[in-house]
């Protein structure tokens, strides 16, 4: 993993125009006057970098500072309470993963994270069900932390609500149809919800806070704190996204990409470790569709521009987006993956 500073952008080898995420105001989607220019900006934002600033989409300054606090006083709990909801216990991958036990491209990711999801009743497997039904479940609450399971709940609904409606306009935008996803993710979409702490710089010195990749779902919707550390592959380098108070950072991951046909961006990022003992707090939010959903080309005029798909041979995509979704939880955590589900694990 190359450090921060290897082929990191500055500003003065960064052209003015790619130095900042576009930022898209949703809030201008329902000004008949604005509403062009909105789809415009969102047009080249989804295409060119794949990454954006969301303002204007409706949840409160309160509602945010409170996951941040509620985040904050998770990480705060000693450590046995923290372990008492560890992701081993959970077939579902469920939980609390340790410091350096999530996996990036192979190497350990110096961060832990509390892994939520859609609370739903353990699903009863019969012998020809594909094992991807797995990834439904009951999460794990921390008994000492009571207000969590609520707060983090009404959290992952409020933005489903959003990243529902800005998925509608990145298609009209693009000139699709608006509702081309709307059956993918009727009735039970797959949700998730991280609540994540970087504890500042490894002991080896190492600053893979978590390591360059691409989101292989849908929409990423990225609440951060103050402390930044957040990069997007720039060209042959990363540059630096700032936080933007009052915006979420949204990125495209691979399947929008691939249903598209190239012509949307999902676009590779990382997190750099903070400096020596600084902590940083993040809350990403990700928009996916029912484990069972097939996704289908979406139609339109600019397929005539679409470059294709480069399909990466270390990284397959299958039809079934559960299966794309199992296997990613599965090289992440391999350590759940083998005692719960051994039959997935490569020998």
């Amino acid at each position: 993993m190359p450090s921060a500073h290897t082929h990191t952008h500055t500003h003065s080898d960064v052209p003015a125009h790619i130095r900042s995420l576009p930022v898209i105001d949703l809030s201008q989607a329902d000004d008949p006057a604005l509403r062009p220019e909105f789809l415009k900006t969102l047009h080249a934002a989804a295409r060119d970098t794949g990454f954006l600033h969301l303002t204007g989409h409706g949840i409160t300054e309160a509602e945010t500072a409170r996951i941040l606090e509620l985040t904050r006083a998770f990480f705060a709990l000693p450590e046995a309470d923290r372990l008492a909801v560890s992701n081993l216990n959970s077939p579902h991958f469920r939980g609390y993963t340790r410091i350096g036990h999530e996996l990036t491209g192979g190497a350990s990711d110096w961060r832990d994270q509390l892994d939520v999801g859609a609370e739903r009743p353990a699903p009863q497997l019969g012998p020809g069900d594909p094992a991807y039904l797995w990834l439904e479940g009951p999460n794990q609450w921390p008994a000492a932390l009571p207000e969590l399971r609520p707060a983090v709940l009404e959290w992952q609904s409020r933005l489903a609500a959003v990243a529902h409606r800005l998925l509608q306009e990145l298609l009209t935008s693009i000139g699709a149809p608006p509702h081309f996803f709307d059956a993918a993710f009727a009735d039970r979409p797959h949700l998730h919800t991280k609540l994540i702490r970087y504890p500042g710089s490894a002991p080896s010195g190492a600053d893979q806070g978590v390591g360059a990749h691409k989101d292989y779902g849908f929409l990423t919707l990225l609440l951060q704190d103050s402390v930044g550390g957040l990069q997007v592959r720039q060209g042959d380098g990363f540059l630096d996204i700032p936080p933007m108070p009052g915006a979420f950072v949204v990125n495209l991951g691979e399947l929008l990409e691939i249903a598209t046909d190239g012509y949307l961006r999902a676009t590779d990022h990382r997190v750099v470790s903070p400096p020596g003992a600084v902590e940083r707090f993040s809350v990403p939010f990700f928009y996916n569709p029912r484990l069972d959903a097939v996704i289908d080309t979406v139609p339109g005029a600019y397929l005539k521009a679409a470059p294709g798909v480069l399909h990466d041979a270390s990284n397959p995509l299958h039809a079934e987006y559960g299966r794309n979704e199992l296997k990613g939880w599965v090289r992440a955590h391999p350590a759940v993956a083998r005692r719960w589900h051994p039959e997935l694990v490569a020998a």
